[in-house]
C-alpha cells in the first residue's frame, strides 16, 4: 500500500489529516520533497495559515513547482481550506498573494457572512454537513459546490478543493476523504 504525502509547507493540519488517514487504514507521510510529491498515488495540500508564508515554503522547496506538474500530468490533488485556496491564481490574504495558479479564479475575504466562518455548515447539492474555519473564500467558475453561498468544493482537471474540514467533520468527513483517495 503506498502512503498519501500530506504537503508540508511548515504550518497547516498535518495532524489532524494524519489522523484521518490513519483512521482510514491508510498511510501517510508529510513532505515538501519534490521527489516525493512527484511519486505519490495521492496528495493533500491542507488547510490552515496564512497564505503568503505558506506559498514562500512551497516555492523556496520546490514543492510547488512539484504540485503544478502533478496536476498537468492530470495526477491528483487534494486541497483543504487554504490548500484549495492555494491553488488559485491570487489570494487577497496578507495584503495579495500569487497562488499555485492550479485553478482559475482569486480568493477574496468573505464578507457576506460572518468573519471568521466557523462551525458547520450543509454543503449543496449534496446535502452532506460539514466543519468549516476560513475567512477567505474562493471566486472561480470551477467551484461545483456551496455551502451559504461560499464556494465549497471546486474542481479543475485532476485538482480537486474543499473549503471545508473533512478531517475534522466526523464520519461524513471520513467517507469524503476516502471517496477522494485512490482505492488502497
Amino acid at each position: 500500500m503506498s502512503a498519501v504525502v500530506i504537503v508540508d509547507y511548515g504550518a497547516g493540519n498535518t495532524r489532524s489529516v494524519r489522523a484521518a488517514l490513519a483512521r482510514l487504514g491508510r498511510a501517510s507521510v508529510v513532505s515538501a520533497a519534490p521527489g516525493v510529491i512527484a511519486e505519490a498515488d495521492d496528495v493533500i495540500l491542507p488547510g490552515v495559515g496564512s497564505a503568503a508564508t505558506a506559498m514562500t515554503h512551497l516555492r523556496e522547496t520546490g514543492a510547488a513547482a512539484a504540485l503544478e506538474r502533478r496536476v498537468r500530468e492530470g495526477r491528483p490533488v487534494l486541497g483543504i481550506c487554504l490548500g484549495l485556496q492555494l491553488a488559485l491564481e491570487t489570494s487577497e490574504e496578507d495584503g495579495g498573494v500569487e497562488g499555485l495558479g492550479l485553478v482559475p479564479g482569486r480568493v477574496v475575504r468573505l464578507s457576506d457572512t460572518r468573519v471568521p466562518r466557523l462551525g458547520w455548515a450543509t454543503v449543496e447539492p449534496d446535502g452532506d454537513t460539514y466543519y468549516f474555519a476560513h475567512s477567505y473564500g474562493a471566486q472561480t467558475p470551477a467551484t461545483i459546490a456551496w455551502a451559504e453561498g461560499v464556494a465549497a468544493v471546486v474542481v479543475h482537471g485532476s485538482f480537486r478543493g474543499v473549503q471545508f474540514h473533512p478531517e475534522k467533520s466526523g464520519p461524513i468527513g471520513q467517507r469524503y476523504l476516502e471517496r477522494c483517495l485512490t482505492p488502497a
